[in-house]
């Protein structure tokens, strides 16, 4: 409850405040009746008058926060804010690429995160578990647009590589590979080369 009582030389009264969508809402419910401070009965109506307006303002208040717990942002590169690419080292030196998820539970209503691997799942695998994570998390039905948007943000292999370096992925499709491969000289017919 945000009704505090507030007795100051400027101010003798009930104070309701709320913040909702980044906007702070106060109201003051004064206890002076033409100069005098109310008793009783009158009193009591000012008081529930407060706590009904901080009822409404919380409905409000719970409300704004569903509907922000739902919303999908997606960044100027048009990536979803939330699942991060990373790169985790591992004791044995490599680093394994993965996808890091930590958003705020509209389940749980609280930070939750966890990690995908790329190495383990391929790319579109492991991509389609964090949204999946994310989607469950921020209550987002399979079947929404928002959830197509989400699997549509997919970043591929060639982008990865070109911002963070070679991906690496037992999962890679073979045209992928292919075309990251080094190339290999052009076999003319009737010339053998080196591996035959």
């Amino acid at each position: 409850m945000s009704v505090e009582y507030l007795d100051t030389p400027g101010f003798h009264g009930f104070r309701v405040r709320r913040q909702i969508d980044n906007r702070t809402y106060q109201e003051y419910f004064s206890l002076k009746d033409a100069g005098r401070p109310m008793r009783g009965a009158a009193r009591t109506r000012v008081r529930r008058a407060a706590e009904a307006r901080d009822a409404e303002l919380a409905s409000s208040q719970r409300d704004a926060r569903e509907r922000a717990a739902r919303e999908v942002h997606f960044d100027d590169r048009g990536r979803v804010r939330g699942i991060l690419y990373r790169r985790k080292k591992e004791k044995n030196g490599r680093t394994t690429p993965l996808f890091q998820i930590g958003i705020h539970s509209a389940r749980e209503d609280r930070l939750v995160n966890t990690t995908v691997s790329i190495w383990s799942h391929g790319l579109d695998e492991a991509w389609r578990r964090a949204v999946d994570f994310y989607a469950r998390h921020k209550q987002i039905p399979r079947h929404s647009s928002a959830y197509r948007r989400l699997l549509a943000a997919k970043p591929d292999y060639p982008e990865l590589a070109a911002r963070y370096g070679p991906v690496r992925s037992r999962h890679r499709p073979a045209s992928v590979s292919a075309a990251h491969a080094t190339p290999r000289p052009p076999v003319r017919a009737g010339v053998k080369t080196p591996a035959e």
